[in-house]
């Protein structure tokens, strides 16, 4: 028991970590001389613009931010009302807030980062951009962007397992 509990905190702990790469590391979006993330955008590793109101789907950014913020904060959450429970659930029972909790922390990155897939689709089909243009040519999606699905995918089978999971000796 004792190493399913580890594994479960590891496998928690190592989702938290993957939603607070994802969102502070500046890699959703990148090409040969810039790399961009729903922060800021910064060209041959100096210039750095921060993300505001000049910028075409400024709304959408605060969208996207919002939510990943929110999952981040919500898989934190999450593991604390773990820890709580670990000690004051009676035996047999099951970690069914914590569950839920975490499953709203997958919704959000979920949200999150489909709403930027299609959004950089959708824009990408009428030749604009998130950036301005003459910043942001062509690209791809970094690897923040990666971590992101994958944090989706942790957080998920996380809410799983605490949703099966329960209290024994």
């Amino acid at each position: 028991m004792l190493v399913l509990l580890a594994f479960i905190i590891i496998f928690h702990i190592t989702s938290a970590a993957l939603l607070f790469v994802s969102i502070i590391d500046n890699a959703w979006w990148v090409g040969e001389e810039f790399f961009a993330d729903v922060w800021r955008v910064c060209l041959n590793n100096t210039n750095c613009t921060e993300i505001n109101e000049e910028y075409n789907e400024f709304t959408t950014l605060q969208a996207i931010q919002a939510t990943m913020i929110l999952s981040t904060i919500l898989c934190c959450i999450a593991f604390l009302i773990f820890l709580l429970q670990l000690f004051r659930l009676k035996q047999g029972d099951r970690f069914v807030l914590t569950s839920i909790i975490q499953l709203l922390s997958c919704v959000c990155v979920m949200i999150a980062a489909s709403i930027y897939t299609d959004r950089r689709k959708d824009l990408h089909s009428k030749n604009q951009h998130f950036y301005p243009v003459e910043m942001v040519q062509e690209g791809s999606y970094g690897y923040s962007f990666i971590l992101a699905w994958v944090a989706f995918a942790f957080t998920f089978i996380s809410g799983l397992m605490y949703l099966i999971l329960r209290k024994r000796k």
